[in-house]
This record gives structure tokens, C-alpha cells and sequence, in this order.
């Protein structure tokens, strides 16, 4: 069975989606040391002006290294708020979002401890509105070698060339202002496209 090795994402792009759609069975790593700019906790939405960067703070680790799983989210900044009023405002007038919206305010109310937690819970959520069923699991320890490893190249700053993806071009809400912006949070296609997201990310595969 080929798995295909990813990290944790906070409202991971269209790109990461498009891999648990794509391979039999997903790791996600678990084990690994924290990469900070990174989509780990980090997401890009469609806004008014552009691409729009949303960032959850963290706790800063008591070690140079520390694992992923480790890491604390935290409470500085008001950060849900605003998160929250980032996504009202890029969508609120979506086809889809205000089907959608009350799935995820609770991710915004609520405290969590770990950004591991809180990205994978954010992500079942996700996998259950587009009706993905994704075969996932987590390492146990890090391993450097492994197949069909996209844990750095599904990166803000990659340059290495995923072959295997696409972007489809769908409906955006400032698409006429802005153009077709590729790659961003699967919520941009979400709120926009509503189920018909995943005959996109079927699109978005290159096999």
C-alpha cells in the first residue's frame, strides 16, 4: 500500500488535500523537530486584497529542538478573534460559508493546548464536509528517508516541483479583482465550492 508521508497543517492548501485524496494511506508526522514559517501553523486565504497570511502563535519551546507534537499554542494576541473576522470578512459573502460556519466557530471559542491537536481535529473536520476518507495514521519515530514525502515540499518557501499536482481553477469571491490565486487553504475551497471542492481536488491530481 503506498503512503504518502505529510506534516501537520493548520487549514492546509488545496495541495495537501489533494494527497489524502489521492494516496491509500496518509502519515502524518508526529515526530519530527518544529520548523517555524511553515504551513505547521500557518495558513493562506483569499482576502479583498490578495493572498492573506494567518498565523497561530506559540508557545516558544524551553529547548532548541523541540518535537512537534510538543508544541503549545499560544494564548497571546487575541489570535482567534482575529483569525475568526479574517475568515468573516475573505467569505462571508461565499456561496458556502454560512452553510459551513457553524462547523468551524468552535475551533475559535474553544481553547486547545497543542497545535497537533488542534490542526488535526480542524482537519477531520475538513476530510468529513468534503467526504474525504482518508486511511490516516502518525509516526512513531522520525525518519529522514521515506516515500512519497511531501512534508517539506507542501511548504510556503518550497521550490521543489510537485509533479504530481495541478491546480484546478475554480470560483473565488475576488477572483475579478484579484485573479485565480492557486494553492491557498482548503477552506478557500471549501466556502466556495461546498461539495463540489472534491470533484476540484480530483482535478488537481496528476496520477
Amino acid at each position: 500500500m503506498e503512503t504518502a508521508y505529510l506534516c501537520t497543517a493548520y487549514l492546509a492548501p488545496v495541495q495537501y488535500y489533494c494527497k489524502l485524496l489521492q494516496y491509500p494511506a496518509i502519515k502524518i508526522e508526529r515526530e519530527e523537530n518544529y520548523l517555524k514559517q511553515t504551513y505547521r501553523n500557518r495558513c493562506v486565504i483569499g482576502g479583498a486584497n490578495g493572498a492573506l497570511s494567518l498565523s497561530v502563535p506559540i508557545e516558544k519551546p524551553e529547548t532548541i529542538k523541540c518535537q512537534t507534537k510538543d508544541i503549545r499554542i499560544s494564548e497571546h494576541g487575541n489570535w482567534r478573534h482575529l483569525h475568526w473576522n479574517a475568515l468573516v470578512s475573505a467569505y462571508g459573502t461565499s456561496p458556502f460559508f454560512e452553510y459551513y460556519q457553524d462547523d468551524f466557530i468552535p475551533f475559535y471559542e474553544k481553547k486547545y493546548d497543542f497545535l497537533f491537536d488542534f490542526n488535526e481535529e480542524l482537519r477531520s473536520l475538513i476530510c468529513s464536509l468534503l467526504d474525504i476518507e482518508a486511511n490516516i495514521s502518525y509516526t512513531e519515530k522520525y525518519e529522514l528517508q521515506v516515500p512519497h514525502d511531501f512534508r517539506e515540499i507542501i511548504n510556503p518557501k518550497s521550490r521543489v516541483e510537485d509533479r504530481e499536482f495541478t491546480p484546478t481553477p475554480y470560483y473565488q469571491v475576488f477572483r475579478e479583482k484579484n485573479g485565480f490565486l492557486p494553492n491557498l487553504s482548503i477552506v478557500d475551497l471549501l466556502f466556495n465550492m461546498g461539495p463540489e471542492g472534491l470533484l476540484t481536488l480530483r482535478q488537481s491530481v496528476n496520477k
